[in-house]
């Protein structure tokens, strides 16, 4: 009888092969930024990559609050949300939204390309943004990725 000799093996929380990651957003684009970092979040750029599974990696992004915007984004670009009372429509733009908390434009961005569901709660859990180049993840030994490089 002719059958395979291999089963598809489906990663989990054991079998995941989590790993640390420096990302400098220094100077990148925004929404650049985000996928890519989202798809490391995710674990899509690994073999063992599984849908309902948290395989994903730890990503801590430095100098988070010098990302870029093209052309006239900063002051065009608008967060709406609502409150939940009549008439609690709200909006604030990029510009504002970096001025009040730097690291939440990029938090923002990151968190919009995760799925919306537990695992996207999860997995946006395994972020960490700073606002300069120093972070407290020395200990886990994270390895540095240049993003221009990375598919």
């Amino acid at each position: 009888m002719n059958t395979l000799s291999y089963k598809t093996v489906s990663a989990n929380k054991a079998t995941a092969n989590k790993e640390w990651v420096v990302v400098d957003a220094a100077g990148q684009p925004l929404g650049r930024l985000a996928s890519k970092v989202a798809k490391i979040l995710r674990g899509k750029h690994k073999a063992n990559y599984t849908p309902h599974a948290d395989c994903g990696d730890n990503v801590i992004i430095l100098n988070a609050g010098k990302v870029t915007l093209s052309g006239n984004k900063w002051a065009d670009k608008e967060y709406i949300w609502h409150t939940g009372y009549p008439g609690g429509q709200r909006s604030i733009t990029a510009e504002a939204l970096s001025k009040k908390n730097n690291l939440r434009v990029v938090e923002h961005a990151v968190k919009g390309m995760l799925p919306k569901n537990k695992l996207g709660r999860a997995i946006f859990k395994n972020l960490y943004l700073y606002e300069g180049t120093e972070h407290k993840h020395e200990a886990q030994q994270p390895k540095e990725i240049n993003l221009n490089e990375f598919k």
